[in-house]
């Protein structure tokens, strides 16, 4: 899941989400793109916060009910987070993992805590989401406010109206906190991982990915040229392509 996204040099964002590029990724593989916990028609009904290990727990939670048998587990930036964590958590779970463009939240010092706490919460100092200050946000610019009404209809349209703020709390409670992890931690995922950026990612930049990739003891790197914190067709080759050299699920 991608939630939010650095303005590009033209003002216009490409899309955040890998809905547009399932049909190269279905030539190849078996894809199951589940709505997390708290987004779409998956409802949170816990009292407990939804934290990045609850929502890791839950893709093992999925993996276990649908009989999977090491599946490959990727995503983009929040997404990519919580693969990751998945794979520290419950280690020989997953066969492959790949995290892409999801690198920051795993140094307690990003700059991403303070930009995140103060574009939905309001400010710096937020604890809670303010669905005003995202609307004012996201509706300086055409296209993110294009992308806000999408979030809106998509959540109201399966929870009732409103449902949209209480999705935005649920993202804003897992993602403003440190999960717990470093880049340690990536030594305990041992299976084919490949970190995926762009060298204009202002929100995971390539440093905090260089740094994750070399703890990976079966890692691989993918740094793209002139791509910022996005979902492009060369991202999505990229993942094409290790996928199929790194087991036999193509």
């Amino acid at each position: 899941m991608a939630a939010w996204s650095a303005p590009t040099r033209s003002g216009t964002r490409p899309p955040l989400s890998y809905g547009i590029h399932l049909a190269a990724l279905i030539e190849r593989f078996h894809v199951i793109a589940p709505d997390q916990r708290g987004c779409g028609r998956t409802r949170h009904t816990g009292d407990e916060r939804v934290s990045m290990s609850l929502l890791a727990d839950d893709v093992a939670a999925l993996i276990g009910a649908l009989g999977l048998d090491r599946p490959a587990v990727a995503g983009f930036s929040m997404g990519g987070m919580i693969a990751t964590i998945m794979a520290i958590r419950h280690p020989g779970l997953a066969g492959a993992v790949v995290n892409d463009a999801g690198c920051d939240i795993f140094d307690p010092g990003s700059k991403s805590f303070p930009m995140l706490r103060e574009v939905f919460g309001g400010g710096l100092d937020a604890t809670e989401a303010d669905p005003d200050a995202v609307e004012a946000a996201f509706g300086a610019d055409p296209a993110m406010r294009g992308f806000l009404s999408l979030i809106k209809a998509d959540h109201d349209s399966a929870g009732g109206p409103g449902y949209w703020k209480i999705m935005l709390q649920h993202f804003f409670e897992a993602a403003r906190h440190w999960p717990g992890y470093g880049v340690d931690d990536f030594a305990e995922i041992d299976v084919p991982s490949l970190v995926l950026v762009g060298d204009r990612d202002e929100l995971s930049p390539v440093e905090d990915c260089v740094r994750a990739y070399r703890h990976l003891p079966r890692g691989q790197l993918c740094v793209l040229p002139d791509t910022e914190h996005v979902i492009t067709a060369a991202k999505v080759a990229a993942i094409v392509d290790f996928l199929g050299r790194t087991n036999s699920w193509s």
